[in-house]
């Protein structure tokens, strides 16, 4: 289906819309930007310690990015279902663009205040780099309106359920249109299913895909997160009893999405969360 300039602001207007809301508070109660690193293991690293991998992070975390003011949150992700065993990653969420360039430097200056030794600094590093490999990737999102936002830090390691779909930009689609059906649905399914503790949207921001829609289900366990598809089906019939009605505003909603997506799940590390 043809783009068009038009509809393509159209969408980046309503993908953005939260963003200006936050940009006018001092200290905005939700980040506007999530960065993540994808980073994989050093597999030729013969002394692996799992543990000792999580007390070297959460030293540095403890030190270094809980008193950095710049990182609103953060948090480590293992391979649990994805087409690489070998990743790692990394979230950080920021208040706004402005505070990923400076995060850097500040956490520089904190390891420094952490390690005033340099010896000691640089061996602590050291060790830190030995469990992973030399490449990486990042990807910079937009958080969108909507979020189910988790009461509390989690005292267990949960699942995270990642799903990257794809917008379309239909001719015949319009920003009233689509808020609407996305609002309704979150509204009526995604926030009323008890087994979704937390549910984040983000929308491309910096990266290789402009079209990515990246949503994140935090559940406690595998078996909830099969049962949140389940509920949430229940949850949609409930909302709209009739199966016509339901099936044209799928259809309605589907137009603004290619139909190619991707699954993955992550393990999320409960002691390394900020």
């Amino acid at each position: 289906m043809k783009t068009t300039n038009h509809y393509f602001f159209a969408i980046a207007t309503l993908l953005l819309f939260n963003l200006s809301i936050f940009a006018q508070d001092e200290a905005p109660a939700r980040p506007e930007y999530v960065v993540v690193t994808t980073m994989h293991w050093n597999m030729d690293y013969e002394d692996f310690d799992m543990k000792e991998w999580i007390a070297t992070e959460k030293e540095y975390m403890d030190k270094v990015t809980k008193n950095n003011e710049l990182v609103m949150g953060a948090s480590f992700y293992t391979h649990r279902y994805t087409p690489d065993n070998t990743e790692i990653i990394y979230v950080q969420t920021h208040a706004n663009w402005e505070d990923i360039d400076k995060a850097g430097d500040r956490n520089g200056e904190l390891a420094k205040e952490a390690w005033p030794d340099e010896d000691a600094r640089n061996a602590f590093f050291d060790k830190r780099n030995m469990y992973y490999a030399d490449t990486h990737s990042d990807e910079i999102y937009a958080t969108m309106s909507g979020a189910k936002l988790m009461g509390e830090a989690p005292k267990e390691d949960m699942i995270l359920y990642v799903r990257k779909s794809h917008f379309a930009f239909p001719e015949d689609g319009t920003f009233e249109e689509f808020k609407e059906l996305r609002d309704e649905h979150l509204e009526n399914v995604f926030h009323k299913n008890e087994l979704i503790k937390a549910y984040y949207p983000n929308s491309h921001a910096w990266g290789a895909d402009r079209t990515e829609y990246v949503e994140g289900f935090m559940v406690d366990s595998m078996a909830d997160l099969d049962e949140m598809f389940n509920r949430n089906g229940e949850l949609a019939k409930e909302a709209w009893p009739d199966e016509a009605a339901r099936k044209e505003r799928g259809e309605k909603a589907g137009k603004y999405f290619t139909g190619v997506h991707g699954d993955y799940i992550y393990t999320l590390v409960s002691e390394l969360v900020k």
